[in-house]
């Protein structure tokens, strides 16, 4: 019985040796119009082939979250698949357009395409661009960003409120929503959280939310992050209000007192240089927000992990 666990237990800790955690971010570009009154509400379902299993090879191993009405989604919520080293994992990544989602079946929804590749490939090439394909026709691309994942579970918990963001619409007020992102390279962005919208608010107290800090930073706690506070309008349309750029080193500083950032529109922005005024007095918005190290949340997240 010893012997027996014993071997168990090296089985175990060789499996652990040769595999590792990887987070698969997705973004999609040019997807097929389903909806005729709208755009395509897109998820993106990724499944793993298993040469084993002569029924049923491919399953489900995670999916994104929905974007409601856009055709070039970027998805904030990430894949976790355990990456093996010695073998080679087929993926399928499958894009519908969600039109009830409160149903976890996406038999009734419509395909949007598909692609196929290799874990190896992405983990390799870190960021990788598909073809997607609907019935052998050419259905817009998507972009897998692949990254090592982290057993670290520090966590923190966002509080975040907004003072007199500007009104974007005619007969009512801002629908207002942040959106998080990694600042990388060549001027791209890596999507990491989406807040709620806050309807017909100018002065929005959004609900707190709770990040892993590798999935904000990526294990730089230096890296700039993009925040971008959007208006939100029901056509996909929405409007930027504003930006500001932080750190989680910088918002970590805010488990004792609030901090402040002034978010500023670009294009006003612009318009207020070329008239040589000091426009972030007349356009800037305050941001504050408390990060705290959420400890009772570990346990939570080592189920996710």
């Amino acid at each position: 019985r010893d012997l027996f666990s014993s071997r168990l237990r090296v089985v175990s800790m060789a499996t652990e040796s040769y595999s590792s955690q990887v987070d698969l971010y997705i973004s999609c570009k040019g997807l097929l119009d389903m909806d005729i009154t709208s755009k395509s509400d897109p998820l993106v379902s990724l499944l793993l082939h298993d040469r084993r299993d002569v029924v049923r090879p491919w399953n489900e191993v995670g999916r994104t979250e929905r974007v409601k009405n856009n055709l070039n989604p970027s998805f904030a919520t990430p894949i976790k698949v355990t990456y093996l080293f010695e073998e080679v994992q087929k993926l399928e990544f499958r894009v519908y357009d969600i039109d009830d989602y409160s149903t976890h079946c996406l038999s009734d929804d419509d395909f949007l395409g598909s692609a196929e590749t290799k874990l190896g490939l992405l983990v390799g090439n870190q960021t990788t661009t598909l073809p997607l394909k609907k019935e052998g026709k050419a259905a817009g691309t998507i972009t897998i960003v692949a990254e090592q994942g982290s057993k670290a579970n520090e966590i923190l918990t966002f509080y975040f409120y907004a003072k007199g963001l500007d009104n974007k619409d005619f007969l009512s007020k801002s629908d207002p929503y942040l959106e998080f992102a990694r600042v990388l390279p060549q001027e791209q962005y890596l999507t990491v959280h989406r807040t709620e919208v806050v309807k017909n608010n100018l002065n929005p107290t959004w609900k707190p939310f709770c990040l892993p800090v590798q999935q904000l930073c990526g294990g730089n706690e230096d890296q700039e992050l993009r925040v971008s506070c959007y208006d939100y309008d029901n056509d996909g349309s929405h409007d930027l209000i504003g930006i500001f750029t932080t750190s989680v080193t910088e918002m970590k500083r805010a488990q004792d007192v609030a901090l402040s950032w002034e978010c500023i529109s670009p294009k006003k922005a612009k318009k207020k240089k070329k008239k040589k005024k000091l426009y972030r007095f007349v356009f800037s918005l305050r941001f504050s927000a408390i990060a705290r190290l959420n400890d009772k949340q570990h346990s939570i997240f080592d189920k996710f992990w």
